[in-house]
Parts: structure tokens; C-alpha cells; sequence
């Protein structure tokens, strides 16, 4: 092999090498960007796909569904009246455990509604929430699998209450009222 023969290849050997290590720098800067983005919502789907490429698809997938979405905070007045919907969905909690996490289910998915998310079926919801709420979407996971056990008849009332609680932090997220939350308390 002459000279220039050995050049090319060792340009292409350096190359390939130069891509290689592109590509793995881009896919670790992807894993590190969606883990801190999603958080723990990420090793969810890690176990779920099994897979991190596929995984990482989905979470990216999500982020661009929301993306078209024309997400708004809410106004004033209605920060107002879902505060008070909210009261009166802690004080029905006292009297009817299973109506009330029905009702602040059908409240969070008023205010999803209002703030811009579609609202369809219950993974889906979860799903679009995850990628602004990634802190708080298993938090909603659990309180619905109580309230679909509730109406089984199967869900204790700690479990209820324990649903309140997650729907409460959601509540919160979704408002942007803990302080005001903590101050009607």
C-alpha cells in the first residue's frame, strides 16, 4: 500500500472513531437532560419499555405532544373559585371519603381542562402531566388506582385520605396556590 493509501484510511478510521464518540456524547447529554427533566417519572419508563433508547423515545415524545399544546396559567378568578372548589372538596371528605376523591378527580381534570391539557383517558393525562409535573404524576397514579379501588368497594378510608393527599399536591401544582392553600387551611 503506497502512502496516500494508508492516509485515507487512517482518515476514515479517525473519522469513524470522531463519530462514534459524538454519537455516544449526544445520546449521554440525552439521557442526562431527559433523567433531570423527568425525574423519577424516568426510571418509570425505563422499567416499563425495558429499554432506555425506546424509553428516551416516548419522553421525548411526550415533550413534543405537550409542546403543541397551548398551555396557560390560570387567571386570577379562576385560581379563586377552583381554591374554593377545592375547600369544599376537603370539607366533603369528612362526611363522604369515596364522593370526595371522585369530585377532586373531576376537579384536577376541570382545572387540566381550563389550563389547556386535553383531557382524555386517564394514562394519557398522566402522561401530558408528567412532563411539566414529573414530581407529582405518580403521586396522581396512586390516588386514581385508590379511586379506582374505591369504587370496587375495595379502598380503606386511609387509603382515601391518602388519595386526598396526593390529589391535593396536584391540586397545588397545577394552581399555583399552595401558599394560598396553606394560608385557607
Amino acid at each position: 500500500m503506497d502512502t496516500t493509501t494508508l492516509i485515507v484510511i487512517a482518515s476514515f478510521v479517525v473519522i469513524a472513531i470522531l463519530g462514534i464518540v459524538g454519537w455516544s456524547f449526544f445520546q449521554r447529554r440525552r439521557s442526562e437532560r431527559l433523567r433531570a427533566r423527568f425525574g423519577p417519572e424516568y426510571a418509570r419508563e425505563l422499567l416499563i419499555v425495558g429499554d432506555r433508547r425506546h424509553a428516551e423515545a416516548k419522553l421525548e415524545e411526550r415533550e413534543k405532544r405537550i409542546g403543541y399544546f397551548h398551555l396557560r396559567p390560570l387567571t386570577p378568578q379562576d385560581g379563586v373559585r377552583y381554591a374554593a372548589s377545592w375547600q369544599i372538596v376537603k370539607a366533603r371528605f369528612v362526611d363522604n371519603p369515596g364522593a370526595a376523591i371522585a369530585e377532586a378527580d373531576q376537579l384536577l381534570g376541570d382545572i387540566m381542562i381550563t389550563r389547556g391539557y386535553p383531557v382524555t383517558d386517564f394514562e394519557q393525562r398522566a402522561a401530558d402531566i408528567s412532563v411539566d409535573h414529573p414530581l407529582i404524576v405518580e403521586n396522581y397514579r396512586a390516588a386514581h388506582a385508590i379511586a379506582l379501588r374505591h369504587s370496587q368497594g375495595k379502598a380503606s378510608t386511609e387509603e382515601m385520605r391518602q388519595a386526598m393527599i396526593h390529589y391535593r399536591a396536584l391540586f397545588e401544582n397545577l394552581t399555583d396556590q399552595s401558599m394560598q392553600e396553606r394560608i385557607a387551611s
